[in-house]
């Protein structure tokens, strides 16, 4: 029996996955303590029960069931996304949400895992090469069609997530190094152009060389570096088009201080938070930024100051170490599964984790701006929770199967 266990349940990512849980529970009480909520905590404890038992649930799923639920399930979330535009309930500007009773679920959050296993089965076809326009097309499509739908609520956060979990299985799909370039310069250059005319004509420069020296395509080549610089050119007149408050986050991210009272109130309370927290902290639900409120609904997109500020940096660098396992877990499972899909799987979902983590300690160490992406298992979100946890239920379900061609 011993054996068995040992064989077929990885026990390093479910003990990370329970320390994470643990921690965001743990947070979610101490931010909420004082601020009249304190339910949530509980809230949240229930979804990760429900959790652990979706894991266990897809742990022991037979391994071809994902690659045959993958196209259906996608289409049917795709159907769903479509229906909360004209059914779901707006939240901060967003309509992302269905209002079921007591429960609220946000249909983008589960239609992450449906676009990586939909993703995953199209990219492991034997038939498929990213080398050919075609199928580098097909793959784009799956993954802008839930974009298009989530930036129409909008939510600009999650729509980042989906991009940011498409480079790595690309790059994991071998495209070439002038695809990958040419996907990533635009984006490069309209961040550049946010920060003024100057950084935006070095990256262009930049950019331009990188292209040339691919030495691929030298027509194509013309037309992205032409669409570069266009995107670039385009930036203030997007900017201009947007919603108020996505325009105090840009200007936020540039100058915090421009506005300490206003949009760049809560970047500046985090960094407060993070950087008052020393070595040890302050002690457990004696963090003077947690408890006194000075960060508006903390336990969700900038719960990672109440380990920062209340365990100081052995709190914030441990949890720092439990993400960066549990990524390190993902691309060795990708890397030994001998199945081509449960590869492709596996790398989509830790880009996944991975874009989440880098995106929201970036928000709350005011390296990026603020777009309301939460902490994986750690911030406030039943939706999100157990997403997270089904998608850790495919890691460990991919590492029971390894060795299955």
């Amino acid at each position: 029996m011993s054996g068995y266990f040992k064989e077929h349940i990885d026990v390093k990512t479910l003990l990370i996955t329970i320390a994470l849980v643990i921690f965001g529970l743990v947070s979610i009480y101490s931010a909420t303590y004082d601020a009249g909520v304190s339910e949530l905590a509980t809230k949240q404890m229930m979804w990760a029960a429900g959790g652990v038992i979706v894991i266990a649930i897809v742990l022991f799923l037979p391994f071809r069931f994902l690659q045959f639920i993958s196209y259906p399930s996608y289409f049917i979330s795709i159907l769903v996304l479509a229906s909360v535009l004209l059914l779901g309930k707006t939240v901060s500007g967003s309509t992302s949400w269905f209002n079921l009773g007591a429960l609220r679920l946000q249909p983008s959050e589960f239609t992450k895992i449906t676009t990586v296993l939909a993703l995953a089965t199209y990219l492991s076809r034997g038939d498929v090469s990213l080398q050919k326009f075609r199928n580098l097309a097909v793959a784009s499509g799956i993954v802008l069609l839930p974009v298009a739908l989530i930036m129409l609520q909008p939510d600009i956060g999650t729509a980042i997530i989906y991009l940011g979990m498409f480079f790595p299985l690309l790059y994991w799909g071998g495209a070439s190094k002038f695809t990958l370039l040419s996907i990533v310069a635009p984006a490069v250059v309209a961040i550049a152009a946010l920060f003024g005319a100057t950084p935006f004509l070095i990256c262009v420069i930049i950019l331009g060389v990188l292209l040339y020296l691919t030495k691929e395509h030298r027509i194509v080549a013309a037309v992205v570096f032409s669409m570069m610089v266009l995107i670039g050119i385009s930036v203030q007149f997007i900017y201009d088009g947007m919603k108020p408050y996505q325009q105090k986050r840009i200007a936020t991210f540039l100058d915090p201080n421009a506005d300490p009272l206003g949009a760049g109130y809560n970047v500046l309370q985090s960094k407060v938070a993070i950087g008052s927290g020393g070595l040890f902290g302050k002690g457990y639900l004696r963090g003077t930024q947690t408890q006194l409120n000075f960060i508006p609904e903390q336990w969700t997109d900038f719960i990672f100051c109440v380990p920062g500020e209340e365990f100081g940096f052995v709190g914030a660098a441990s949890v720092l170490l439990l993400l960066t396992g549990l990524l390190y877990r993902g691309v060795n499972i990708g890397s030994t599964v001998k199945n081509r899909h449960g590869g492709f799987l596996a790398i989509g979902i830790t880009s996944v984790f991975a874009t989440h983590t880098i995106i929201n300690i970036g928000m709350s160490l005011g390296l990026l701006p603020v777009v309301g992406v939460p902490l994986p298992f750690l911030s406030y979100g039943g939706s999100a929770l157990l997403t997270n946890m089904t998608m850790v239920g495919i890691l460990m379900n991919l590492y029971a199967n390894r060795k299955e061609y």
